[in-house]
């Protein structure tokens, strides 16, 4: 009888199992391994993505869509740019699902796992326009500011950061060690900070505070500074051997000045409200001073001159005060004669009976210049001579002819009429027996030597108008210019 083959024959050949087992397996195992590098045979949506750096992507990195993967990194290129600088070029093999991309979207190197493991973060923009398969996403499309992964965090605690912070738990725990119960009281009165805490960050937190920028700004400021990190680490090592000096004062000196440091702050607090007034008037002291002091810039050679003529004044001054000491002492007993007030008397009594001629008549001197004047012409008066000796000067003044005429006995001033024409011009009298000397009551004038001739007509006293207060030998004063 004939034995049928089948299915169960088939199945029945362990030669045939084992070769179909071995088959399945180097499959799966293919599939398996080829699995980050993308399934055989199917579609894919390919790009190139140029990113600032790679930031320790591999090939095979996978590309996530809002953390669904859409594709994987096949291939990493650096790229070096004419300037020097290098950024990386990324060849991605995409699902089709996802094209065309969108150019506005956004690329992000992000961390899979604290371990190190990276993936390509790709935020889908909202463009009708996308990219066509083999085009570049650009640098500008990669997101800024760029984020501080945990592996860049951690990548600041180097050998050196470790020791120091070793060293400064160390400092901090000798510090601290023993003091619990110092701790325990600065906790409870710190308790009494807390309602004045609360307003105050009420008050930070306040939309008008925007305190959303105080980080912002911190990073601005690290960023000024970065340049001279090397001259804050200098600062620090110079600060060490500074505070490496107060460790020889810092018992009992700085202990006391902090211990006795509340009192004197107690102090302050009670005297600084009555002390302000004080400060206000000082202020506004120095503001008046201001303008004196900005004076001063012009007279401060003059002043130093004065300075420097004054210190030898003031050394010759020793013997001048012991010179002085004998008439200090006569006159101390000048002071002290019993006659002495009565002459002081006597002299007031006198200087009063003299000041109203003494008012009327210095103007006289003062304004008009007639003492000197005097002085002047007498001494012109025997200025001539020969060898005989000097003769006075004089000049004959021939008077008019007429009525009343000053030739003669007149019963009225003269005014006019003579016999011939010439003298009848001349026959009017001039007189002034109390010129205007710019006196108490008198118009302010220099009368006396500037009246102008009035010919044709009597003038008796002083001739109406003022006549000026320059007279002879007496300098005008010339007028300020104005400065523009």
């Amino acid at each position: 009888m004939t034995r049928r083959r089948g299915p169960t024959a088939i199945a029945s050949n362990p030669v045939l199992v084992g070769v179909a087992t071995t088959l399945v397996i180097v499959v799966a195992v293919f599939l398996a391994y080829n699995a980050n590098q993308g399934l055989p045979w199917v579609p894919s949506y390919r790009l190139t993505a140029d990113v600032p750096s790679a930031a320790n992507l591999v090939k095979g990195n996978e590309a996530r869509i809002g953390g669904l993967r859409v594709g994987l990194i096949d291939k990493i290129d650096p790229v070096q740019t004419p300037n020097g600088s290098f950024y990386s070029k990324l060849r991605l093999k995409l699902e089709t699902r996802v094209k065309p991309l969108p150019i506005d979207s956004k690329l992000l190197v992000r961390p899979r796992s604290a371990l190190g493991l990276k993936y390509l973060q790709i935020t889908k923009g909202t463009s009708n326009h996308g990219f066509k398969a083999g085009a570049t996403i650009p640098l500008s499309s990669y997101e800024r500011p760029l984020p501080v992964d945990v592996d860049v965090f951690n990548s600041m605690f180097n050998s050196k950061t470790r020791q120091a912070i070793q060293t400064n738990e160390a400092g901090y725990g000798g510090a601290f060690a023993g003091r619990g119960e110092s701790i325990n009281r600065a906790i409870v009165a710190f308790r009494a900070l807390l309602p004045n805490a609360e307003s105050v960050l009420r008050n930070v937190t306040s939309p008008g505070a925007r305190f959303n920028r105080f980080f912002k700004e911190q990073a601005v400021a690290a960023r000024i500074v970065a340049p001279v990190a090397d001259i804050q680490a200098a600062l620090f090592v110079s600060l060490d051997r500074t505070f490496t000096a107060f460790a020889d004062v810092a018992r009992p000196f700085i202990q006391e000045s902090i211990t006795k440091g509340p009192s004197g702050l107690q102090t302050a607090t009670d005297v600084f409200p009555k002390v302000r007034p004080f400060f206000v008037n000082t202020a506004q002291f120095f503001g008046e001073l201001g303008p004196g002091s900005n004076a001063l810039r012009t007279a401060a050679r003059p002043l130093a001159n004065g300075f420097v003529t004054g210190t030898t004044a003031v050394r010759r001054s020793v013997n001048l005060n012991v010179r002085l000491e004998g008439f200090l002492q006569a006159l101390r007993r000048l002071a002290l004669d019993p006659l002495t007030p009565i002459a002081l008397r006597d002299l007031i009594n006198t200087v009063d009976a003299l000041d109203p001629t003494l008012s009327f008549l210095t103007p006289a001197q003062t304004v008009c210049n007639y003492l000197g004047l005097w002085f002047r012409n007498f001494a012109y008066l025997f200025s001539e001579g020969d060898s005989n000796g000097n003769w006075i000067r004089f000049v004959p003044i021939v008077t008019a002819q007429g009525p009343n005429s000053e030739a003669g006995p007149a019963a009225a001033p003269a005014n006019g009429g003579g016999p011939d024409a010439f003298n009848s011009a001349r026959n009017y009298l001039h007189v002034n027996p109390y010129p205007n000397t710019a006196a108490p009551g008198q118009t302010r004038e220099c009368e006396a030597g500037n009246e102008p001739y009035a010919a044709g007509r009597q003038v008796i006293g002083n001739i109406p108008g003022s006549q000026g207060t320059v007279t002879d030998a007496q300098a005008v004063a010339k007028p300020k210019k104005k400065k523009k």
